[in-house]
Formats: structure tokens, sequence, C-alpha cells
């Protein structure tokens, strides 16, 4: 087990033997730690080609910037590039409502084949939510075309 210690954001990092990595992320998602998160799983994914999903434990994390925000889009990103499913386990009801606003949610919530299911099919959720209560902001269109992150991927 990695641990990084940090009064506002601790994160630790297990493997089972199914091939996955459970990155557990506590406290805050901001400016000062979304490299921190964006590194270290960069460096799981590099150094560990057998890794089949990535799973982030979000239940302890407290908030999330915009920073925060996009060093998730970028994670999405590099894990449908090494072939990894990535999960986000125990969303809090205010970090799904931060992604539904941003138009995040379904892209951070899918798989890379469910994203590409032409509209009116059902979408098979990859991640679990700490709630399951129905969005909080009515009429919300969700966008379809993939957010651009700092990295200047699509």
């Amino acid at each position: 087990m990695t641990t990084t210690p940090s009064d506002a954001f601790r994160l630790s990092t297990r493997y089972d033997a199914q091939g996955a990595v459970l990155v557990e992320l506590c406290g805050d998602l901001d400016h000062t730690r979304a490299d921190t998160l964006l590194d270290t799983v960069t460096e799981q994914l590099a150094g560990h080609p057998d890794i089949r999903e990535l799973r982030l434990e979000c239940a302890p994390l407290e908030t999330v910037d915009s920073s925060g925000l996009a060093a998730l889009i970028m994670i999405r990103r590099r894990a449908d590039r090494a072939g990894v499913r990535l999960v986000l386990d125990g969303r809090r009801a205010a970090l799904d409502r931060l992604l539904e606003v941003t138009g995040t949610l379904e892209y951070l919530t899918t798989t890379p084949m469910d994203a590409e299911r032409p509209s009116g099919q059902s979408m098979r959720t990859t991640s679990t939510s700490a709630h399951e209560a129905p969005s909080a902001i009515e009429g919300v269109r969700h966008r379809s075309a993939r957010p651009t992150g700092p990295d200047g991927t699509a």
C-alpha cells in the first residue's frame, strides 16, 4: 500500500488478485492535489500493464474543484488508452451534481463501448454512487461531445 500524507488530502493505493487497482481519495481534490492524483494513476497505468480495472473510491472525498474534475477527465482518457476500465465508487451527491452540471457524469461513469452506443439504447453504468437519488437539477441537457482537458486530449 502506498500513502501520500497530507492534512487536506490523502491518497492510498491497493491491488487485488483480479488485476484491479483501488485508489482511495480522502479529503479535498483541488488545484493543490489534482496533479498528485494524476501522477499516481499515470504511474500505476504505466508500471502495471496487467491492470484491467482502476477503481477510484470517492466516498471519503470531501470536495472537488475544477482542477480535480480535469484530473478525473484526464484519468478517464489515460485509462481508455491503456484499455483499463475506470470505476468511480461511492460517489456522494455533491460529486454527482458537479459531474451532472458539467456534462461529465455520463462520460466518467460509462465504459467506452457504452459511450459510443446509439442514442436511445440503454447504457450500463460502471460506477457506483453513494446515493440513488434523481438529479437535483431539472432540465440539464447532457452534452454529447467529450470535454477537452488541459492536456489537450479529446
